[in-house]
């Protein structure tokens, strides 16, 4: 019987993993930037521009999101380590998308090296 640890190196195995040192311009270049964290963890803190996804409901988001219809988009995941996402991956490239790829270490990573984060922003009532 696999476990997770075993699911998330097979996954890792057949992922395009992007160093840190390089996800900026990655980042730049992508159509989509997708964090697959839980909700909490989005709204405690993101990089800018991702657009939350769940892990659990990444493929029903893709499969009813017609701007994200075309097989042929650069995609970029991020998780907190880089299993989830590794996981993520897997499931985009078996729903046909092409152009998918992972930042290495995560958003611990991403906060490792000092990048940027920001957080959704509440509405004021004044």
């Amino acid at each position: 019987m696999k476990s997770a640890h075993d699911l998330v190196a097979q996954a890792k195995s057949h992922t395009n993993e992007i160093p840190i040192t390089q996800a900026e311009e990655v980042i730049r270049g992508a159509d989509v930037l997708i964090d697959v964290r839980e909700a909490e963890e989005y709204a405690a803190g993101h990089l800018p521009g991702a657009v939350h996804m769940s892990r659990g409901l990444l493929e029903f988001k893709m499969s009813s999101s017609p701007e994200l219809a075309a097989r042929d988009i650069n995609i970029l995941l991020y998780c907190k380590t880089s299993g989830r996402a590794a996981l993520a991956a897997v499931q985009l490239q078996a729903m046909g998308y092409l152009k998918v790829s992972s930042i290495a270490g995560g958003f611990d990573a991403w906060l490792a090296a000092g990048k940027p984060t920001t957080k959704p922003t509440l509405p004021t009532f004044e």
